[in-house]
C-alpha cells in the first residue's frame, strides 16, 4: 500500500499549479477548505514554506478562520458550548472584515489566531505585512452560504481538501486526545459534533475552484480548466 504523502510532499507537488495561479499578483489569497482533521493547517504551513523557498522569506503567511471562534464565555452565554466548532460558533462578520482589509497591501494588518492549548482565540497574534504576496486562508466554512457568502468573492481561489473518512477520523480523534480529552470523550465529540460539521463542509465542496486529493496529490479543477 502506498504511504500517504506528507504535507511537505503535497505542497511541493501543487507548488507549480499554485505559482501559475499567483502569477504576477501583488497579493493572492488562497483559501483551503475542508472537514475537521483533513490537514488544512499542516498543508497551509507547508505551502508557505515551499513558496518562501522559491520566492524569498516573508513572501507568504497563513491566516486562519479559527481565530474567529467565539470565546468560551460567549459560547456558554449562548448555550453553544456543546457544539463548539459548528458554523454558529464563529464570527463571520469579523472574518469577512479582515479579508477585505487583507485585499489591500498598503499597511500591516493584524489578525487573530486560535490557540489549541487554551482552546481560545488570541487577538492580534498574526501580522500580515505589505511584502506578503501569498496569503493562505484556511478554515472549515470558506465555501458556505448565508453569512459566509462574501468570503468566496474575497478569496482569489479556494481549494477543498479531500481525505477519506477512514484516514481522517482517526487523525481527528488523536488530535482531541493530544489536547486533553480521553479516548472516549474524543470519540463521542468527533462522532457527534465534528462529523456533523464535516458533512456540511463536504456538501459545499462543489463551490471550490479545485479539489485536492490528499492521498494522491491530484488537484482537480471544478471548472475543468488546467
Amino acid at each position: 500500500m502506498t504511504a500517504r504523502p506528507s504535507a511537505a510532499e503535497l505542497a511541493q507537488t501543487v507548488l507549480p499549479n499554485l505559482e501559475r495561479r499567483v502569477g504576477e499578483s501583488a497579493r493572492f489569497l488562497l483559501g483551503l477548505a475542508g472537514p475537521p482533521g483533513a490537514g488544512k493547517s499542516d498543508l497551509a504551513d507547508a505551502l508557505v514554506a515551499v513558496f518562501e523557498r522559491a520566492h524569498g522569506a516573508g513572501t507568504a503567511i497563513v491566516v486562519g478562520m479559527d481565530g474567529f471562534h467565539l470565546r468560551q464565555r460567549e459560547l456558554v452565554r449562548r448555550g453553544l458550548q456543546s457544539v463548539k466548532g459548528s458554523p454558529q460558533t464563529f464570527d463571520p462578520d469579523g472574518f469577512i472584515h479582515l479579508l477585505a482589509q487583507l485585499r489591500q497591501r498598503d499597511a500591516t494588518v493584524v489578525a487573530p489566531r486560535f490557540d489549541r492549548t487554551l482552546e481560545e482565540p488570541v487577538a492580534a497574534a498574526v501580522s500580515v505585512e505589505p511584502q506578503h504576496r501569498l496569503l493562505i486562508v484556511e478554515g472549515n466554512y470558506l465555501l458556505f452560504d448565508g453569512p459566509w457568502t462574501p468570503v468566496r468573492n474575497l478569496l482569489d481561489e479556494t481549494w477543498h481538501l479531500s481525505l477519506p473518512d477512514a484516514d481522517r477520523v482517526p487523525l481527528l480523534i488523536g488530535r482531541h486526545v493530544a489536547h486533553g480529552r480521553t479516548s472516549e470523550e474524543a470519540i463521542e465529540w468527533v462522532l457527534r459534533s465534528d462529523e456533523a460539521n464535516a458533512r456540511l463542509i463536504t456538501a459545499a465542496a462543489h463551490r471550490a475552484d479545485a479539489i485536492l486529493d490528499l492521498l494522491t496529490g491530484h488537484l482537480r479543477r471544478n471548472d475543468n480548466s488546467p
